[in-house]
């Protein structure tokens, strides 16, 4: 279709124009523009007609040859495709331009020509007379043929610049159309108007009739023309601004991938490959914090951007720690291929990345086989304590389900830690640098050889909410290794790691869902005021009553049958 709209366009559009233009000389010299005084009116009536419609004749097929000739190297690019070179480039850009002084040309020695055949043989107020109505259809054929051309030129203009940007062409841009469109709608029209008024001045017996006629036909031929002109040249600018509004629109919407076509190398055209290079510019800036955020955490990657200048430090927070880590790695890398040790990594990494999202926490680092996941920063959270654990039940669950042939040990701490950005001004990273995250790792370390897999610091059950820190007992106190005091352990209740399906997230105390096992067993203990300030005696009281619920023998059957 765009090879068959190339082919045709020289042949409409020419036709179309030079019918219009030759129209325009005609009306103007037989009707508007008066006769001057003539020996023998018909015999030059005769002469001019002639003269008129005989030069299409010889002008229309030497227009055709030259125009086909310009027109070969744009119909072989939008024929063959591919990368187009420069002269196929410069005659697509300059096509129109081209064409139009084709058409000028011809239109200029038709005129000459009419002119010095009236002078030879008439007068020359004559020749004047046809020389002027000559130049009025030339600008009006060839404004018509550079609107038209280059607008329909523009599929073959979008294949030449989609390669390449618009450059400083020497072709006519906003101002100059805008000029052409005010030469042909205003400045001719009114040029005739004063030569008529000076023709008057000069013969008077050019009567009052004549005039009012000579007056009315070039006032309306200027609205005529003016308007028609003028739209055709606003469209030529306002069609690439609204193509680049709409653009906006859909990147606006968050629409990445919209491209306008650029078609236009005036100032129109740099703004359409300007929007494309900024709406690239910003497909890269995307690419590049999503690249970012999976680095490094999406929390992270945001308050870096927020932020924007970064400087090294920290800031004291209160956070819950979550590590895990693979139990036997070496004996894993040593029976298993490394594609194979690859593939179970990426499936154990792809839920622990899963669960600590879901419960509101942010994966600091990946150590080789294990992994430090942090709640409460940069994110602050309301029950970072409660989340952690919710995170670690969730977790030995689902391990357990997606990844049976590894084991893992969890280990869950709390308290205040330094977070911020640590190491030098050439590379640093957003990290927490703290006790919890010691006692984290060694409790991971002990976990692996508890059934549950699972151990959390007293710390971490006195600053979690109720709802969640009901669900684990505390047991023995142990030194872990390299402290010098004992620690107190927790693990999950075997009822919850029994008959538990994976967890939702630790609501916030205000949020707890009413049928939850910890409110049933709130409602059966009925505690003094007095001793629900102290969440110690609290946790206790809700274990002693748990541990009646399951001493009951229904319950037994139950975690039998389970």
């Amino acid at each position: 279709m765009l090879e068959i709209r190339v082919r045709w366009v020289l042949l409409v559009v020419v036709g179309v124009a030079n019918a219009v233009g030759s129209l325009v000389v005609l009306l103007f010299a037989t009707f508007v523009v008066p006769d001057p005084p003539l020996d023998d009116r018909d015999h030059a009536h005769l002469v001019n007609a002639a003269a008129f419609f005989g030069y299409p004749v010889v002008a229309v097929p030497v227009a055709l040859l030259l125009g086909l000739r310009l027109w070969r190297p744009v119909v072989r690019l939008v024929r063959d495709g591919g990368t187009p070179d420069r002269g196929q480039r410069r005659a697509v850009l300059l096509g129109p331009l081209r064409l139009t002084l084709l058409v000028g040309a011809l239109w200029t020695v038709g005129a000459l020509g009419w002119a010095v055949l009236d002078l030879v043989l008439f007068t020359g107020r004559l020749a004047v007379k046809t020389g002027l109505t000559c130049l009025l259809g030339a600008a009006t054929t060839c404004t018509i043929v550079y609107l038209l051309s280059e607008r329909l030129l523009r599929p073959a203009a979008a294949l030449v610049l989609a390669a390449e940007r618009p450059r400083a062409v020497r072709l006519p841009g906003v101002t100059t159309r805008v000029m052409l469109a005010w030469t042909l709608g205003t400045a001719i029209p009114v040029s005739g108007l004063i030569c008529v008024a000076v023709a008057a001045l000069a013969a008077p017996d050019i009567n009052v009739t004549q005039l009012a006629v000579t007056i009315l036909g070039v006032g309306g031929a200027a609205l005529a023309a003016g308007g028609c002109v003028t739209y055709m040249a606003t469209r030529a600018i306002a069609d690439p601004i609204r193509a680049v509004r709409t653009g906006m629109a859909r990147v606006e919407r968050g629409d990445l991938d919209t491209e306008v076509d650029v078609y236009d190398t005036s100032e129109v055209g740099q703004l359409q490959a300007g929007f494309n290079h900024m709406v690239a510019g910003l497909r890269d800036h995307e690419r590049l914090r999503d690249l970012f955020g999976r680095h490094v955490g999406e929390e992270v990657a945001d308050l870096a951007l927020e932020h924007g200048d970064i400087t090294l430090g920290g800031e004291t927070r209160e956070v819950a720690v979550l590590f895990v880590d693979l139990t036997g790695s070496t004996r894993l890398a040593d029976t298993r291929s490394p594609d194979e040790v690859v593939g179970l990594l990426n499936r154990f990494f792809g839920v622990v990345v899963s669960v600590v999202a879901r419960h509101g926490g942010w994966i600091n680092k990946f150590e080789g086989d294990a992994a430090l996941a942090i709640f409460g920063a940069p994110t602050r959270l309301e029950d970072s304590a409660g989340a952690a654990l919710g995170a670690a039940r969730e977790l030995a669950l689902r391990l357990r389900a997606e990844v049976p042939t590894l084991d893992a040990g969890i280990g869950v701490s709390a308290g205040p830690v330094v977070a911020g950005y640590i190491g030098a001004e050439e590379r640093f990273e957003y990290t927490v640098i703290g006790d919890p995250v010691n006692e984290a790792a060694r409790l991971c370390d002990l976990a692996k050889g508890e059934d549950a897999r699972v151990l959390a610091s007293a710390a971490v059950l006195e600053l979690a909410h109720l709802c969640e820190s009901g669900r684990w007992e505390l047991g023995r106190s142990e030194t872990l290794r390299g402290r010098s005091r004992p620690t107190r352990l927790g693990t999950p209740l075997m009822s919850w790691s029994r008959r538990a399906a994976v967890p939702a997230p630790a609501p916030s105390l205000e949020a707890a869902p009413e049928a939850g096992p910890a409110k049933r067993a709130e409602r059966r203990v009925s505690l003094p005021r007095a001793l629900r300030r102290s969440r110690k005696v609290l946790i206790g009281a809700l274990l002693l009553a748990r541990s009646a619920k399951e001493s009951r023998p229904e319950d037994d059957a139950a975690d039998g049958g389970a």
